[in-house]
Protein backbone atom coordinates (compact mmCIF):
# COMPACT_ATOMS: atom_id res chain seq x y z
CA UNK A 1 0.00 0.00 0.00
CA UNK A 2 1.42 3.38 -1.00
CA UNK A 3 0.38 6.98 -0.57
CA UNK A 4 -0.62 8.92 -3.65
CA UNK A 5 1.68 11.79 -4.60
CA UNK A 6 -0.96 13.41 -6.84
CA UNK A 7 -1.70 16.63 -4.95
CA UNK A 8 -3.63 18.46 -7.63
CA UNK A 9 -6.60 20.12 -5.90
CA UNK A 10 -10.11 18.88 -6.56
CA UNK A 11 -11.44 22.26 -5.45
CA UNK A 12 -10.81 23.54 -8.96
CA UNK A 13 -13.41 21.07 -10.23
CA UNK A 14 -16.56 23.22 -9.98
CA UNK A 15 -18.86 20.23 -10.41
CA UNK A 16 -17.24 18.37 -7.54
CA UNK A 17 -17.28 21.43 -5.28
CA UNK A 18 -21.02 21.88 -5.87
CA UNK A 19 -21.66 18.22 -5.08
CA UNK A 20 -19.54 18.33 -1.93
CA UNK A 21 -21.27 21.49 -0.68
CA UNK A 22 -24.72 20.03 -1.36
CA UNK A 23 -23.90 16.84 0.51
CA UNK A 24 -22.34 18.65 3.47
CA UNK A 25 -25.38 20.87 3.97
CA UNK A 26 -27.89 18.06 3.49
CA UNK A 27 -26.13 15.68 5.88
CA UNK A 28 -25.70 18.46 8.44
CA UNK A 29 -29.47 18.89 8.41
CA UNK A 30 -29.97 15.15 8.73
CA UNK A 31 -27.83 15.19 11.86
CA UNK A 32 -30.34 17.64 13.32
CA UNK A 33 -33.26 15.48 12.20
CA UNK A 34 -32.03 12.30 13.88
CA UNK A 35 -32.39 13.87 17.30
CA UNK A 36 -35.15 16.36 16.54
CA UNK A 37 -37.60 13.83 15.11
CA UNK A 38 -37.34 11.55 18.13
CA UNK A 39 -37.87 14.39 20.61
CA UNK A 40 -40.57 15.91 18.44
CA UNK A 41 -42.62 12.71 18.51
CA UNK A 42 -42.01 12.03 22.19
CA UNK A 43 -42.94 15.63 23.04
CA UNK A 44 -46.44 15.37 21.58
CA UNK A 45 -49.41 14.78 23.90
CA UNK A 46 -50.01 11.08 24.48
CA UNK A 47 -46.90 9.99 22.59
CA UNK A 48 -44.70 7.15 23.77
CA UNK A 49 -42.10 4.64 22.58
CA UNK A 50 -44.68 2.77 20.49
CA UNK A 51 -45.58 5.86 18.50
CA UNK A 52 -41.94 6.75 17.99
CA UNK A 53 -41.16 3.21 16.76
CA UNK A 54 -44.04 3.37 14.28
CA UNK A 55 -42.98 6.74 12.83
CA UNK A 56 -39.35 5.65 12.51
CA UNK A 57 -40.41 2.37 10.91
CA UNK A 58 -42.50 4.28 8.38
CA UNK A 59 -39.40 6.29 7.51
CA UNK A 60 -37.08 3.26 7.29
CA UNK A 61 -39.29 0.85 5.34
CA UNK A 62 -39.40 2.82 2.03
CA UNK A 63 -35.62 3.18 2.12
CA UNK A 64 -35.36 -0.59 1.77
CA UNK A 65 -38.47 -1.41 -0.28
CA UNK A 66 -38.07 1.36 -2.88
CA UNK A 67 -34.30 1.38 -3.28
CA UNK A 68 -34.48 -0.84 -6.39
CA UNK A 69 -37.04 1.49 -7.95
CA UNK A 70 -34.69 4.39 -7.24
CA UNK A 71 -31.91 2.58 -9.07
CA UNK A 72 -34.05 2.07 -12.18
CA UNK A 73 -35.14 5.72 -12.25
CA UNK A 74 -31.57 6.98 -11.70
CA UNK A 75 -30.37 5.03 -14.75
CA UNK A 76 -33.21 6.46 -16.88
CA UNK A 77 -32.98 10.20 -16.19
CA UNK A 78 -30.44 12.83 -15.21
CA UNK A 79 -29.05 11.77 -11.84
CA UNK A 80 -28.51 15.39 -10.84
CA UNK A 81 -32.16 16.19 -11.58
CA UNK A 82 -33.37 13.14 -9.65
CA UNK A 83 -31.21 14.11 -6.66
CA UNK A 84 -32.64 17.63 -6.73
CA UNK A 85 -36.21 16.30 -6.93
CA UNK A 86 -35.53 13.92 -4.04
CA UNK A 87 -34.19 16.83 -1.99
CA UNK A 88 -37.37 18.81 -2.74
CA UNK A 89 -39.48 15.84 -1.59
CA UNK A 90 -37.40 15.55 1.57
CA UNK A 91 -37.75 19.28 2.21
CA UNK A 92 -41.52 19.03 1.89
CA UNK A 93 -41.68 16.03 4.22
CA UNK A 94 -39.63 17.65 6.99
CA UNK A 95 -41.39 20.98 6.57
CA UNK A 96 -44.69 19.15 7.02
CA UNK A 97 -43.41 17.37 10.13
CA UNK A 98 -42.15 20.68 11.51
CA UNK A 99 -45.54 22.30 10.90
CA UNK A 100 -47.36 19.46 12.69
CA UNK A 101 -45.07 19.70 15.69
CA UNK A 102 -45.10 23.51 15.89
CA UNK A 103 -48.90 23.68 15.71
CA UNK A 104 -49.31 20.91 18.25
CA UNK A 105 -51.81 19.16 15.96
CA UNK A 106 -50.03 16.02 14.78
CA UNK A 107 -52.31 13.12 13.86
CA UNK A 108 -50.42 9.83 13.83
CA UNK A 109 -51.53 9.03 10.27
CA UNK A 110 -50.21 12.37 9.00
CA UNK A 111 -46.85 11.90 10.72
CA UNK A 112 -46.52 8.39 9.33
CA UNK A 113 -47.33 9.55 5.78
CA UNK A 114 -44.75 12.33 6.00
CA UNK A 115 -42.20 9.86 7.39
CA UNK A 116 -42.90 7.61 4.39
CA UNK A 117 -42.27 10.59 2.09
CA UNK A 118 -38.94 11.29 3.82
CA UNK A 119 -37.90 7.64 3.44
CA UNK A 120 -38.95 7.65 -0.21
CA UNK A 121 -36.75 10.69 -0.83
CA UNK A 122 -33.77 8.77 0.53
CA UNK A 123 -34.57 5.74 -1.64
CA UNK A 124 -34.60 7.93 -4.75
CA UNK A 125 -31.54 9.95 -3.78
CA UNK A 126 -29.07 7.23 -2.78
CA UNK A 127 -28.70 5.29 -6.08
CA UNK A 128 -28.43 8.55 -8.04
CA UNK A 129 -25.75 9.84 -5.66
CA UNK A 130 -23.76 6.61 -5.96
CA UNK A 131 -23.80 6.93 -9.74
CA UNK A 132 -23.10 10.63 -10.20
CA UNK A 133 -19.51 10.90 -8.96
CA UNK A 134 -17.97 9.32 -12.11
CA UNK A 135 -19.90 11.88 -14.16
CA UNK A 136 -18.34 14.90 -12.44
CA UNK A 137 -14.81 13.68 -11.59
CA UNK A 138 -12.05 12.34 -13.90
CA UNK A 139 -11.47 8.59 -13.56
CA UNK A 140 -7.97 8.90 -12.10
CA UNK A 141 -9.25 11.03 -9.21
CA UNK A 142 -12.28 8.98 -8.20
CA UNK A 143 -10.73 7.57 -5.04
CA UNK A 144 -9.67 10.97 -3.77
CA UNK A 145 -13.08 12.42 -4.60
CA UNK A 146 -14.88 9.63 -2.76
CA UNK A 147 -12.61 10.09 0.23
CA UNK A 148 -13.20 13.83 0.36
CA UNK A 149 -16.94 13.33 0.03
CA UNK A 150 -16.89 10.96 2.99
CA UNK A 151 -14.74 13.34 5.05
CA UNK A 152 -17.27 16.08 4.34
CA UNK A 153 -20.39 14.03 5.04
CA UNK A 154 -18.95 12.34 8.15
CA UNK A 155 -17.87 15.72 9.52
CA UNK A 156 -21.28 17.21 8.74
CA UNK A 157 -23.11 14.36 10.45
CA UNK A 158 -20.91 14.61 13.54
CA UNK A 159 -21.41 18.38 13.67
CA UNK A 160 -25.16 18.01 13.17
CA UNK A 161 -25.46 15.45 15.93
CA UNK A 162 -23.35 17.61 18.25
CA UNK A 163 -25.46 20.72 17.61
CA UNK A 164 -28.85 19.04 17.47
CA UNK A 165 -29.28 18.68 21.22
CA UNK A 166 -28.53 22.34 21.77
CA UNK A 167 -30.84 23.32 18.89
CA UNK A 168 -33.73 21.29 20.30
CA UNK A 169 -33.15 22.79 23.75
CA UNK A 170 -32.91 26.38 22.46
CA UNK A 171 -35.57 26.57 19.74
CA UNK A 172 -37.51 23.33 20.13
CA UNK A 173 -37.77 20.15 18.07
CA UNK A 174 -40.21 21.68 15.58
CA UNK A 175 -37.84 24.46 14.55
CA UNK A 176 -34.95 21.98 14.41
CA UNK A 177 -36.98 19.95 11.90
CA UNK A 178 -37.61 23.15 9.97
CA UNK A 179 -33.85 23.73 9.81
CA UNK A 180 -33.45 20.29 8.29
CA UNK A 181 -36.10 21.11 5.68
CA UNK A 182 -34.15 24.27 4.83
CA UNK A 183 -30.96 22.26 4.39
CA UNK A 184 -32.74 20.11 1.80
CA UNK A 185 -33.82 23.21 -0.11
CA UNK A 186 -30.23 24.50 -0.22
CA UNK A 187 -28.96 21.09 -1.27
CA UNK A 188 -31.55 20.93 -4.08
CA UNK A 189 -30.52 24.35 -5.34
CA UNK A 190 -26.83 23.36 -5.42
CA UNK A 191 -27.48 19.96 -6.99
CA UNK A 192 -29.66 21.49 -9.71
CA UNK A 193 -26.62 23.49 -10.85
CA UNK A 194 -24.65 20.33 -11.68
CA UNK A 195 -24.20 19.98 -15.42
CA UNK A 196 -24.62 16.31 -16.24
CA UNK A 197 -25.33 15.10 -19.77
CA UNK A 198 -28.91 14.02 -20.45
CA UNK A 199 -29.43 10.26 -20.57
CA UNK A 200 -30.54 8.67 -23.85
CA UNK A 201 -34.23 7.67 -23.85
CA UNK A 202 -35.03 4.03 -23.08
CA UNK A 203 -37.71 1.89 -24.67
CA UNK A 204 -37.36 -1.03 -22.27
CA UNK A 205 -39.72 -1.54 -19.35
CA UNK A 206 -38.81 -0.99 -15.72
CA UNK A 207 -38.91 -4.76 -15.12
CA UNK A 208 -36.48 -5.29 -17.96
CA UNK A 209 -34.19 -2.66 -16.45
CA UNK A 210 -34.34 -4.44 -13.08
CA UNK A 211 -33.44 -7.75 -14.71
CA UNK A 212 -30.53 -6.15 -16.53
CA UNK A 213 -29.25 -4.65 -13.29
CA UNK A 214 -29.56 -8.04 -11.59
CA UNK A 215 -27.55 -9.72 -14.35
CA UNK A 216 -24.77 -7.15 -13.93
CA UNK A 217 -24.86 -7.67 -10.16
CA UNK A 218 -25.04 -11.48 -10.14
CA UNK A 219 -22.39 -11.99 -12.83
CA UNK A 220 -19.65 -10.55 -10.61
CA UNK A 221 -18.79 -13.15 -8.00
CA UNK A 222 -17.00 -10.96 -5.48
CA UNK A 223 -19.76 -8.34 -5.65
CA UNK A 224 -22.50 -10.64 -4.41
CA UNK A 225 -20.09 -12.36 -2.02
CA UNK A 226 -19.26 -9.10 -0.26
CA UNK A 227 -22.90 -7.99 -0.26
CA UNK A 228 -23.80 -11.31 1.38
CA UNK A 229 -21.02 -10.71 3.89
CA UNK A 230 -22.36 -7.27 4.70
CA UNK A 231 -25.92 -8.48 5.08
CA UNK A 232 -24.61 -10.29 8.16
CA UNK A 233 -22.15 -7.58 9.23
CA UNK A 234 -24.69 -4.75 9.07
CA UNK A 235 -27.24 -6.80 11.04
CA UNK A 236 -24.64 -7.42 13.76
CA UNK A 237 -23.55 -3.77 13.79
CA UNK A 238 -27.17 -2.58 14.02
CA UNK A 239 -27.86 -4.93 16.90
CA UNK A 240 -24.78 -3.68 18.77
CA UNK A 241 -25.10 0.05 18.12
CA UNK A 242 -28.89 0.19 18.34
CA UNK A 243 -29.61 -2.13 21.28
CA UNK A 244 -26.78 -4.08 22.89
CA UNK A 245 -24.25 -1.25 23.22
CA UNK A 246 -26.66 1.13 24.97
CA UNK A 247 -27.76 -1.73 27.27
CA UNK A 248 -24.16 -2.43 28.23
CA UNK A 249 -23.49 1.26 28.81
CA UNK A 250 -26.58 1.56 30.99
CA UNK A 251 -25.86 -1.54 33.05
CA UNK A 252 -22.09 -1.48 33.38
CA UNK A 253 -20.41 1.67 32.03
CA UNK A 254 -22.28 4.52 33.71
CA UNK A 255 -25.04 5.33 31.26
CA UNK A 256 -25.59 7.55 28.23
CA UNK A 257 -22.49 9.71 28.73
CA UNK A 258 -20.18 6.72 28.37
CA UNK A 259 -22.01 5.50 25.29
CA UNK A 260 -21.88 8.96 23.69
CA UNK A 261 -18.08 8.98 24.14
CA UNK A 262 -17.83 5.58 22.45
CA UNK A 263 -20.09 6.55 19.54
CA UNK A 264 -18.30 9.88 19.08
CA UNK A 265 -14.96 8.07 18.91
CA UNK A 266 -16.32 5.90 16.11
CA UNK A 267 -17.56 8.96 14.23
CA UNK A 268 -14.16 10.64 14.54
CA UNK A 269 -12.58 7.45 13.24
CA UNK A 270 -14.70 7.56 10.08
CA UNK A 271 -13.45 11.07 9.34
CA UNK A 272 -9.83 10.00 9.77
CA UNK A 273 -10.43 6.84 7.75
CA UNK A 274 -11.96 8.71 4.83
CA UNK A 275 -9.05 11.13 4.76
CA UNK A 276 -6.58 8.24 4.76
CA UNK A 277 -8.47 6.30 2.09
CA UNK A 278 -8.55 9.33 -0.20
CA UNK A 279 -4.77 9.12 -0.57
CA UNK A 280 -3.70 5.46 -0.30
CA UNK A 281 -3.24 3.23 -3.33
CA UNK A 282 -3.61 -0.53 -3.05
CA UNK A 283 -3.04 -3.25 -5.63
CA UNK A 284 -6.00 -5.40 -4.51
CA UNK A 285 -8.70 -2.97 -3.36
CA UNK A 286 -11.44 -5.48 -2.52
CA UNK A 287 -9.12 -7.75 -0.57
CA UNK A 288 -8.00 -4.76 1.51
CA UNK A 289 -11.60 -3.59 1.87
CA UNK A 290 -12.78 -6.97 3.18
CA UNK A 291 -9.81 -7.22 5.55
CA UNK A 292 -10.79 -3.79 6.86
CA UNK A 293 -14.04 -5.32 8.15
CA UNK A 294 -12.30 -7.33 10.87
CA UNK A 295 -11.80 -4.35 13.26
CA UNK A 296 -15.60 -3.98 13.50
CA UNK A 297 -15.63 -7.04 15.77
CA UNK A 298 -13.18 -5.58 18.31
CA UNK A 299 -15.48 -3.07 20.10
CA UNK A 300 -18.22 -5.73 20.41
CA UNK A 301 -15.73 -8.16 21.93
CA UNK A 302 -14.44 -5.57 24.40
CA UNK A 303 -17.98 -4.63 25.43
CA UNK A 304 -18.80 -8.29 25.98
CA UNK A 305 -15.96 -8.63 28.53
CA UNK A 306 -16.75 -5.29 30.26
CA UNK A 307 -13.63 -3.48 29.13
CA UNK A 308 -13.18 0.13 30.34
CA UNK A 309 -14.73 2.96 28.36
CA UNK A 310 -11.41 4.38 27.13
CA UNK A 311 -10.41 1.03 25.64
CA UNK A 312 -13.77 0.50 23.92
CA UNK A 313 -13.65 4.07 22.58
CA UNK A 314 -10.15 3.49 21.20
CA UNK A 315 -11.36 0.34 19.47
CA UNK A 316 -14.37 2.20 18.07
CA UNK A 317 -12.05 4.85 16.64
CA UNK A 318 -10.02 2.14 14.93
CA UNK A 319 -13.15 0.45 13.63
CA UNK A 320 -14.34 3.80 12.28
CA UNK A 321 -11.06 4.31 10.42
CA UNK A 322 -11.28 0.84 8.92
CA UNK A 323 -14.94 1.19 7.93
CA UNK A 324 -14.29 4.22 5.77
CA UNK A 325 -11.19 2.69 4.22
CA UNK A 326 -13.56 -0.09 3.19
CA UNK A 327 -16.19 2.36 1.98
CA UNK A 328 -13.90 4.47 -0.21
CA UNK A 329 -12.19 1.46 -1.83
CA UNK A 330 -15.58 -0.18 -2.40
CA UNK A 331 -17.34 2.77 -4.04
CA UNK A 332 -14.30 3.66 -6.15
CA UNK A 333 -14.06 0.13 -7.50
CA UNK A 334 -17.66 -0.01 -8.61
CA UNK A 335 -17.37 3.36 -10.30
CA UNK A 336 -14.41 2.04 -12.28
CA UNK A 337 -15.72 -1.44 -13.04
CA UNK A 338 -19.49 -1.17 -13.60
CA UNK A 339 -20.83 0.24 -16.87
CA UNK A 340 -22.10 3.76 -16.24
CA UNK A 341 -25.55 3.08 -17.68
CA UNK A 342 -26.32 0.42 -15.02
CA UNK A 343 -24.31 1.90 -12.16
CA UNK A 344 -27.27 3.11 -10.10
CA UNK A 345 -29.17 -0.16 -10.47
CA UNK A 346 -26.19 -2.21 -9.31
CA UNK A 347 -25.77 0.22 -6.42
CA UNK A 348 -29.40 -0.25 -5.45
CA UNK A 349 -29.02 -4.06 -5.41
CA UNK A 350 -26.00 -3.65 -3.15
CA UNK A 351 -27.91 -1.40 -0.76
CA UNK A 352 -30.92 -3.71 -0.75
CA UNK A 353 -28.84 -6.81 -0.06
CA UNK A 354 -26.59 -5.19 2.54
CA UNK A 355 -29.55 -3.84 4.50
CA UNK A 356 -31.78 -6.91 4.11
CA UNK A 357 -31.15 -8.25 7.62
CA UNK A 358 -30.64 -4.89 9.35
CA UNK A 359 -34.21 -4.67 10.77
CA UNK A 360 -33.90 -8.30 11.94
CA UNK A 361 -30.75 -7.45 13.87
CA UNK A 362 -32.62 -4.74 15.77
CA UNK A 363 -35.68 -6.93 16.24
CA UNK A 364 -34.00 -9.95 17.81
CA UNK A 365 -31.18 -8.22 19.72
CA UNK A 366 -33.34 -7.47 22.76
CA UNK A 367 -34.93 -10.93 23.11
CA UNK A 368 -31.59 -12.67 22.54
CA UNK A 369 -29.92 -10.47 25.17
CA UNK A 370 -32.72 -11.26 27.62
CA UNK A 371 -32.34 -14.98 26.97
CA UNK A 372 -28.56 -15.41 27.10
CA UNK A 373 -27.26 -12.12 28.51
CA UNK A 374 -26.01 -8.92 26.89
CA UNK A 375 -22.34 -9.92 26.98
CA UNK A 376 -22.93 -13.23 25.25
CA UNK A 377 -25.14 -11.57 22.65
CA UNK A 378 -22.35 -9.09 21.85
CA UNK A 379 -19.81 -11.90 21.64
CA UNK A 380 -22.17 -13.62 19.23
CA UNK A 381 -22.35 -10.47 17.07
CA UNK A 382 -18.56 -10.26 17.01
CA UNK A 383 -18.38 -13.91 15.96
CA UNK A 384 -20.85 -13.29 13.13
CA UNK A 385 -18.69 -10.44 11.80
CA UNK A 386 -15.56 -12.60 11.92
CA UNK A 387 -17.19 -15.64 10.33
CA UNK A 388 -18.87 -13.65 7.54
CA UNK A 389 -15.61 -11.86 6.73
CA UNK A 390 -13.56 -15.05 6.71
CA UNK A 391 -16.16 -16.65 4.43
CA UNK A 392 -15.89 -13.71 2.01
CA UNK A 393 -12.12 -14.22 1.84
CA UNK A 394 -12.67 -17.75 0.49
CA UNK A 395 -13.73 -16.22 -2.83
CA UNK A 396 -10.86 -16.10 -5.36
CA UNK A 397 -12.52 -13.05 -6.96
CA UNK A 398 -12.38 -11.17 -3.65
CA UNK A 399 -8.71 -12.00 -3.16
CA UNK A 400 -7.46 -11.51 -6.71
CA UNK A 401 -9.12 -8.39 -8.13
CA UNK A 402 -6.36 -5.94 -8.97
CA UNK A 403 -6.59 -2.23 -9.55
CA UNK A 404 -6.89 -1.40 -13.25
CA UNK A 405 -5.22 1.45 -15.03
CA UNK A 406 -6.11 5.03 -14.18
CA UNK A 407 -6.53 6.38 -17.68
CA UNK A 408 -8.16 9.77 -17.29
CA UNK A 409 -11.77 10.32 -18.30
CA UNK A 410 -13.24 13.71 -18.98
CA UNK A 411 -15.47 14.88 -16.15
CA UNK A 412 -19.08 14.66 -17.20
CA UNK A 413 -18.28 12.26 -20.00
CA UNK A 414 -19.21 9.05 -18.23
CA UNK A 415 -17.65 5.67 -18.80
CA UNK A 416 -17.30 4.43 -22.33
CA UNK A 417 -17.53 0.77 -21.43
CA UNK A 418 -17.30 -1.39 -18.34
CA UNK A 419 -14.59 0.75 -16.78
CA UNK A 420 -11.15 -0.68 -16.15
CA UNK A 421 -11.45 -4.42 -16.69
CA UNK A 422 -10.15 -6.97 -14.24
CA UNK A 423 -10.13 -10.75 -14.44
CA UNK A 424 -9.73 -12.59 -11.17
CA UNK A 425 -9.51 -16.36 -10.92
CA UNK A 426 -12.53 -17.85 -12.58
CA UNK A 427 -12.72 -15.10 -15.19
CA UNK A 428 -15.35 -12.93 -13.50
CA UNK A 429 -15.39 -9.22 -14.11
CA UNK A 430 -15.73 -7.40 -10.86
CA UNK A 431 -17.17 -4.31 -9.28
CA UNK A 432 -18.20 -2.86 -5.98
CA UNK A 433 -20.80 -0.62 -4.44
CA UNK A 434 -20.47 1.58 -1.36
CA UNK A 435 -21.92 0.58 1.94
Amino acid sequence: MTVSLDNSPLWRERQFTLLLAARFISVLGNGFARVALAFAVLGLPGAGPGRLSLVLACQALPQLVLILVGGVIADRMSRARLMALADVLGAGAYAGLAALVLTGHAPLVAMCLLAVAAGTATALFSPAMNGIVPLVVPSGRLQRANGLLRVGTNSALLLGLALSGAAVALVGAGWALALNATSFVVSAALTARLRVAARPPKTSSGWADLREGWREFASRQWLWVVVAQYAVVVAALNANVGVLGPLTAEQQLGGARAWSVIVAAGALGTIAGAGLAARVRVGRPILVAVLATFPAAVPMTLLSVRAPVWLVATAMFGAGVASDVFGVLWVTTIQREIPEDVLSRVSSYDSFGSLAFAPLGLLIAGPVAAAIGVGRAQAGCAALVLLATMAALLSPAVRNLRTGGDSPRQAGGGLTGAGQSAEPAGGESVSGVPK
